[in-house]
């Protein structure tokens, strides 16, 4: 049987705030106490001499020692934990037990001389007599807070957690607080598995004044394995559900929701919040911004759209007509192969926007996503600069708005072919917006024109200037090219691989995605050993992704996986074709397999969080 932790008033700051701190960790052996020495009774010698014979395993000649000792009452405090070690390790139950009654004779509210004698009677075997004595040890301590924080700290360094539970649960009984020592339970419950009360405890902690983001973030530190994600999301659904008016549990609800990209359900519990407690739609725009964000276009659409609704004399207004009409464009956009017929209608619902409030600052930003809708979606070049222009001339003193324009004013000559009037528009940003964001992007569309042109190495100039001084976005796109371009030039490659990959690109980008996908067909003929082999295959992928043809992706996508599996775009291809069997073409089995492939075998990859829930959805288990 595994020897017991005893604890002395001397060592009990350590050893609790250690436990709190860091997790009880220890093993509670017996052993182990003479290493945790108070400076106070060092001074000393027989004491440090009987603490010598136990650490060499002289267990006879220690409780000789401390025998001695013990015989002074103002030394018990100290001699009581070695010498119960050596009569524990001797054996000697009927001089431990002897010791114990005069111990508890000599401080009757001390809850620790209880504890340790029901240890001692545990050793013996002794059950009854070892709960008849806990329970006396937490009855004594239960109307203290610092007793009982010593007792659950004692209880738990000697292996005793279920103990420390009741000690802290009697205690807080006793003091009415039904959140008082919740994080210690939190993590008493996680050390013995008790995964729905351990999440119980941590919504109690966050209930406490100030204590709400602490709680969120050691839920988001412990609870990471997905049965438990899984339990967090019902239990708070029931707290929900049996507290409909403590906005508290819906506030966490909604936070765990986000954590988990569930905007939509996040939107549910936010909207019935705005309704019942008038919230004027804040917390509804932050989920539509982080909607639009993680380009959950569909729930961005219905969080603007019940501002539009809900809010017509805000402010606001004009920024949730266009961010609805934005979102409702982007489902549009993204939806393969895109239907100019809803591109018109998107345009009419922009113009429905002019007609109501004209064109104005309010609304100067739907001009500009009018203008490129025009540009890369119906082809209508000339009619995209015109509205460009247009806002460049309304924008009035608005300089970022005024760049922004320019850049897409770029965009549109270079969809023309016009490639020197695109890089005079993108550099007057660049020095018009230096050290921006805005002047970053401007720099990182001058890199790619060069890329598209075949000028490496000026483009990687760029690029690496881009990739220590912008944002993170615009710093990984950056990073991406960038390594791209280094790892298919240099002295060992012609570039010629490199050059036809980018003109592939620019044809793309200009939209002529038949000519790119004839191009794409001869390359991969002729460059499949080449190092950018897997790149011109995920290229192509997409491209048929796009023009519909999802058979002949995924058969691209799975020779990446196969003949590529330890090159970095062996997760993007699998999750591609998950995503594809998933939203194309209704394999829902095949999708799960594939998800569950991306957790195990890439457990470091970006698509984790959506593998992740993208799987549950399928396998039915979300929770609504």
């Amino acid at each position: 049987m595994k020897n017991l932790l005893f604890i002395n008033k001397g060592i009990k700051t350590l050893t609790i705030l250690g436990w709190l701190s860091t997790g009880w960790g220890l093993d509670g052996a017996l052993a182990q106490t003479p290493t945790v020495e108070s400076k106070k009774t060092s001074g000393n010698t027989e004491l440090d001499l009987g603490r010598e014979y136990l650490r060499t395993g002289d267990y006879e000649k220690a409780k000789s020692v401390f025998q001695k000792i013990s015989r002074d009452k103002d030394h018990l405090p100290a001699v009581y934990q070695p010498y119960l070690q050596s009569l524990v390790q001797t054996k000697d139950w009927s001089e431990a037990d002897k010791f114990l009654k005069r111990l508890i004779r000599s401080d009757e509210t001390n809850s620790l001389y209880h504890a340790a004698a029901g240890r001692v009677a545990m050793q013996q075997g002794k059950a009854e007599e070892a709960e008849k004595q806990f329970q006396e040890a937490i009855s004594r301590a239960r109307r203290s807070e610092e007793s009982t924080s010593q007792l659950a700290g004692s209880f738990a360094e000697s292996d005793q957690p279920d103990w420390a539970i009741k000690t802290f649960l009697a205690s807080r009984a006793e003091s009415r607080d039904e959140n008082r020592y919740a994080l210690s339970l939190a993590r008493l419950y996680r050390a013995t598995g008790q995964s729905e009360a351990m999440i119980g405890e941590y919504l109690r902690f966050g209930k406490i004044d100030g204590n709400r983001e602490l709680a969120q973030g050691r839920m988001q530190d412990e609870i990471k394995d997905e049965k438990e994600i899984i339990l967090l999301e019902k239990v708070l659904y029931k707290k929900v559900q049996e507290q409909p008016n403590e906005p508290y549990f819906v506030e966490m609800l909604i936070w765990h929701l986000l954590q988990e990209k569930e905007f939509n359900k996040a939107f549910i519990q936010a909207r019935a919040m705005d309704r019942r407690y008038r919230q004027e739609g804040q917390r509804i725009v932050e989920i539509g911004f982080m909607s639009m964000q993680n380009k959950d276009y569909p729930a961005a659409g219905k969080s603007f759209e019940y501002l539009v609704r809900e809010y017509p004399k805000s402010a606001n207004y004009p920024v949730y007509r266009r961010l609805l009409i934005n979102a409702k464009e982007e489902v549009v956009k993204t939806t393969y192969p895109v239907n100019q017929h809803d591109i018109r209608v998107l345009i009419g619902e922009y113009q429905k926007l002019f007609d109501e409030l004209g064109k104005n600052q309010k609304t100067l930003e739907a001009l500009r996503n009018t203008a490129r809708l025009y540009a890369f979606y119906l082809n209508e070049k000339d009619t995209a600069t015109a509205i460009l222009d247009l806002a460049i001339k309304l924008g009035g003193n608005d300089r970022d708005f005024i760049d922004n324009c320019k850049l897409e004013l770029g965009d549109v000559y270079l969809l023309k072919g016009e490639s020197w009037e695109a890089t005079l528009l993108y550099s007057q940003v660049e020095k018009s917006e230096k050290d921006s964001p805005l002047g970053y992007e401007a720099k990182l569309r001058n890199a790619k024109l060069n890329y598209y042109k075949g000028d490496f190495e000026l483009a990687k100039e760029m690029l690496d200037i881009l990739k220590l001084a912008t944002t993170r976005e615009i710093a990984n796109d950056a990073l991406d090219l960038s390594l791209l371009i280094q790892d298919n030039t240099g002295v060992d490659s012609n570039e010629t691989a490199l050059k036809a990959y980018a003109s592939v690109e620019l044809l793309l980008f200009q939209n002529r995605t038949n000519d790119a996908l004839v191009r794409l067909d001869s390359l991969f003929t002729k460059f499949k050993k080449d190092p950018l082999a897997d790149e011109i295959l995920f290229l192509r992928a997409n491209t048929l992704l796009k023009e519909n043809e999802s058979q002949r992706a995924i058969e691209d996508l799975e020779k990446i996986v196969k003949d590529y599996p330890y090159d970095i775009l062996s997760d993007d291809a699998v999750f591609l074709i998950a995503k594809t069997y998933q939203e194309k073409m209704n394999e829902k089995e095949k999708a799960m397999n594939l998800y569950q492939e991306i957790l195990k075998k890439y457990p470091g990859s970006i698509y984790g969080a959506e593998a992740r829930k993208r799987f549950r959805l399928l396998r039915g288990d979300a929770i609504n």
